[in-house]
């Protein structure tokens, strides 16, 4: 849980950053790979990183500017990297002017349950985590290259010379 509108700010930058990264390297045609028929598409996985955005700050009052929630999955990779940026660059400037350090410690009911917006803060970054490794897959899936996020992907270590670690 965050006690620092600045510590997450820092965090945002850095996880942000990596989305963009890795929504940067998907294609037009990629957006429809899915692991089987029933599953979620790649370009869904990335537009639900966006929408979360403002579906779940607007739950603890925050305007985020994006797409509405209701919008499909665009054919465009790369109007699903601009929406996220837009989205997360609203997110930081919502941030800076309307919460402080003691906001964090206020709390929002959040699907069933009541959050700290700390908290809520800390589950932005792990939901947008967790559907970047799904994204992963897909993306191998795919062909695509894969950016590295807590390390070095295949391709980047192939690219320092090293081998990749098995």
């Amino acid at each position: 849980m965050y006690t620092s509108i600045d510590n997450f700010l820092k965090t945002w930058e850095y996880e942000s950053g990596s989305t963009i990264k890795l929504f940067e390297n998907l294609t037009d045609e990629s957006l429809n790979q899915k692991v089987t028929p029933e599953g979620r598409s790649l370009g869904f996985l990335a537009w639900h990183i966006v929408q979360t955005i403002p579906e779940m700050m607007g739950k603890t009052g925050l305007k985020i500017e994006s797409q509405g929630m209701d919008s499909e999955v665009p054919a465009s990779a790369d109007e699903i990297t601009k929406a996220f940026k837009t989205a997360s660059d609203s997110l930081i400037e919502q941030l800076k002017n309307n919460w402080n350090d003691e906001t964090l410690n206020t709390e929002d009911e959040m699907y069933g349950d009541m959050w700290k917006k700390g908290m809520t803060l800390s589950a932005l970054i792990l939901h947008q985590a967790h559907h970047r490794g799904q994204m992963t897959v897909l993306m191998r899936q795919a062909g695509l290259k894969v950016t590295g996020v807590y390390g070095p992907s295949k391709e980047e270590w192939e690219a320092m010379g090293m081998k990749a670690m098995d």
